[in-house]
């Protein structure tokens, strides 16, 4: 099963494609769209709109996993996050790939059995389930890993993916 995990944001969304099989997970491809804050909000949609397009025509992914919005400290980066997530939601619609939303809360109590985790204790899981290019580094691409593969481990649960 190949798998598209995505954080969305605005300014950066991580990805990750990550094949899931009973041997466990490989990381095929993962990285971010980066957007550049001094454009219109607009322009920074489209942007992110054809680069997860491209990604999903390129990776062929057969199900993806995006993090929902769940509480944010900043209020003024959740219209734009919601914004992008909406776009990101459109793209994996319009390629009709299956989506799981899954909020942070769960996505640490999956991957470290407990869900305030730090960003310190997710990372090390994902390295125990795959192995990372010495280039990754933002945690928005790490935090697609762990989307994806919390995505993996609860898709035989989630009677929507049965």
């Amino acid at each position: 099963m190949r798998i598209l995990g995505i954080d969305p944001g605005i300014g950066i969304t991580g990805y990750s494609i990550i094949e899931a099989d009973k041997s466990g997970y490989t990381l095929l491809h993962s990285g971010s769209i980066q957007t550049d804050k001094s454009m219109p909000v607009s322009k920074r949609l489209v942007e992110i709109f054809d680069d997860m397009t491209e990604i999903c025509r390129r990776y062929q992914p057969d199900e993806a996993a995006i993090e929902q919005l769940f509480f944010f400290k900043n209020q003024k980066t959740i219209i734009p996050v919601a914004e992008a997530r909406g776009v990101i939601l459109t793209v994996l619609e319009k390629e009709g790939i299956k989506t799981g939303e899954y909020t942070p809360l769960v996505i640490k109590q999956v991957l470290t059995g407990h869900g305030r985790a730090e960003k310190s204790e997710v990372r090390a899981m994902v390295e125990r389930f795959v192995t990372l290019n010495k280039n990754t580094k933002l945690d928005d691409t790490v935090d697609s890993i762990a989307i994806g593969i919390c995505h993996a481990r609860n898709r035989e649960y989630d009677k929507d993916f049965n």
